[in-house]
């Protein structure tokens, strides 16, 4: 009871239905750095959609596939089933841009393809909101990663013991 003798008033909680979420992680080789993993992507990403209001719909990993060709079996999968008039998520969730694709123009198509259906691509570790100065960010961000990705083949392939990633 509260001061003036009456039963203090007990707040509703409204239920907030969870996102359903696809969860997305790629490694190029078994070369990656640790926290490239697709086990610490997944991880990541997992405790992402809990502290988030999402919940885990499906998972598609590649492994040993680059980002630069769309053809990954579960990236086609995924685009697939975002693509359905039921899709069975709403967001795709990926532990960075690149890890969606390396491509720009890859990026463009599939996720206008996507947005169609109302499922956005969401990066949870390059924030990126979901208006015109979040596109453009993204946008630069996806530049960056195909000229990072074009520029370190041939590299890597003119120094094949060379490793990819400087220790410091």
């Amino acid at each position: 009871m509260n001061e003036d003798g009456k039963g203090a008033k007990m707040k509703k909680r409204e239920f907030v239905p969870l996102t359903p979420a696809a969860l997305y992680a790629r490694v190029s080789s078994d070369r990656q750095d640790v926290d490239l993993s697709v086990a610490a992507q997944l991880r990541a990403l997992k405790e992402y959609a809990k502290a988030n209001g999402y919940s885990v719909a499906r998972e598609y990993v590649d492994e040993a596939e680059s980002g630069r060709i769309a053809d990954r079996p579960q990236f086609r999968e995924m685009i697939d089933e975002g693509s359905r008039p039921k899709a069975p998520f709403q967001v795709i969730l990926v532990w960075k841009f690149s890890r969606f694709t390396r491509k720009r123009e890859h990026a463009v198509a599939f996720k206008a393809q996507l947005r169609r259906k109302g499922i956005r691509v969401v990066s949870i570790t390059e924030q990126a909101e979901d208006n015109a100065t979040g596109r453009l960010l993204e946008g630069i961000i996806e530049s960056v990663d195909e000229y990072y990705s074009e520029n370190l083949m041939p590299e890597a392939q003119s120094t094949p013991n060379r490793p990819l990633v400087s220790p410091a």
